[in-house]
């Protein structure tokens, strides 16, 4: 079978002040031999955020995560609101984020507690729509903490799994959308 070594320690934040990515590596010791196991994942990417400068200084708190969970819990809280103070109008309606998951941390794989299984569905590279919608929504500006108003699709954004602080990774946004088209699985919601 293939050999590898142990895991490298985490490379330094890629950027300060802003969500980005960090990488780890292991080597091959021995290539595997006569339809020997081939070998397993070489290198591991997760999100961070330094919240200092290089040279010391503050900076990176505004960058706060998009918190996320499955659309499901959006249903039950589709039914509670109905009665609160929210506006019924336009405005408020809410809106959908498409986003390209670009890392995530292997603890979302992990999860087996009945109400966060849908954290296994989280895959890189794929896509996933995530609705903003009134009870998560800035009552004066409208919007969601963390669906990336301001930024441009080539910007790295963080996310992390409601009720799994471990769980999280980071994300491009695509575009924004008036209605979420992604299949159940891929579907997730603000918090």
């Amino acid at each position: 079978p293939c050999v590898v070594g142990e895991w490298s320690h985490w490379s330094g934040c890629a950027g300060q002040c802003q969500p980005n990515l960090r990488i780890r590596r292991r080597y091959v010791q021995q290539e595997p031999k006569n339809g020997g196991e081939p070998c397993p994942a070489l290198e591991e990417k997760a999100g961070c955020l330094e919240y200092l400068t290089y040279q010391g200084e503050d900076c990176g708190h505004e960058h706060v995560p998009a918190f996320i969970t499955t659309s499901e819990y959006g249903k039950e809280r589709k039914r509670r609101a109905a009665s609160s103070l929210w506006p019924s109008d336009k405005e408020a309606a809410g809106y959908c984020v498409e986003f390209k998951t670009e890392s995530l941390s292997h603890h979302c794989a992990l999860e087996t507690r009945p109400y966060a299984r849908w954290m296994q569905y989280l895959r890189e590279g794929h896509t996933v729509c995530v609705a903003c919608q009134p009870p998560a929504m800035n009552t004066d500006t409208h919007r969601c903490s963390g669906d990336g108003h301001n930024a441009d699709g080539g910007k790295i954004l963080h996310w992390e799994a409601v009720g799994n602080s471990q769980c999280q990774g980071t994300w491009k946004k695509i575009r924004q959308l008036e209605h979420c088209s992604c299949p159940l699985v891929h579907s997730f919601i603000f918090t």
